[in-house]
């Protein structure tokens, strides 16, 4: 591992996606300790992708366009049953003072699925990871799962700052049921743009 590496690393896991918008928006809606199930959800939510890239089956899903476009439109289904539940007083992703108690566990699998259902993911890290291998084919498959890991392990730490500054500003936001409401349609908006990306994306 280097530090281009992980300065490369750094610079994708911040840079705002689906994992994080949904962070924010369980830690506006929910708070500190939901959005920390959120974080873990989303991370644990690229392991599929990174042994993908690790056993070659991000290969094949990117030369299979079937398999491609079934695990793409199952993405944008879920992305848009997000964003309607951004926009329901009583939906998982509102944002008000008073939400519905949820389990860890369940924020947690709806974060994973965000990240399971993107198969992009699994062709950016085939794309990602082998550049920083030493070369040794012997050693290939146990670099690629540390980098997988380092990966991960900043994915974590990223996303559980996010999700504490949302839950930081979340007294103050929702003193005002104003911004409350355009907290929900804007998050509504993001997920359904995302769908909308995603649907465009190709193989």
């Amino acid at each position: 591992m280097t530090l281009q590496f992980l300065i490369t690393a750094l610079v994708v896991v911040i840079a705002p996606g689906t994992g994080v918008i949904y962070t924010l928006a369980i830690g506006l809606g929910r708070g500190r300790r939901a959005s920390a199930f959120a974080a873990l959800g989303c991370t644990f939510g690229i392991v599929p992708h990174i042994l993908a890239a690790t056993l070659g089956l991000a290969a094949v899903l990117h030369a299979s366009a079937l398999l491609f476009q079934l695990v793409k439109f199952a993405g944008v289904a879920y992305l848009l049953y997000l964003a309607w539940h951004a926009l329901k007083s009583d939906g998982a992703l509102s944002v008000r003072p008073e939400a519905r108690a949820e389990p860890g566990l369940t924020i947690a699998r709806r974060g994973a699925l965000i990240n399971i259902l993107n198969p992009k993911l699994s062709i950016f890290f085939l794309a990602l990871l082998p550049p920083f291998l030493s070369g040794n084919p012997a050693t290939a498959t146990a670099e690629m799962l540390g980098l997988g890991a380092v990966f991960m392990a900043l994915t974590l730490a990223v996303f559980l700052l996010y999700g504490l500054f949302a839950a930081a500003a979340r007294d103050r936001l929702l003193a005002s049921e104003r911004i409350m409401r355009w907290l929900g349609r804007g998050f509504a908006a993001i997920f359904a743009s995302l769908a909308g990306r995603l649907a465009l994306e190709r193989a």
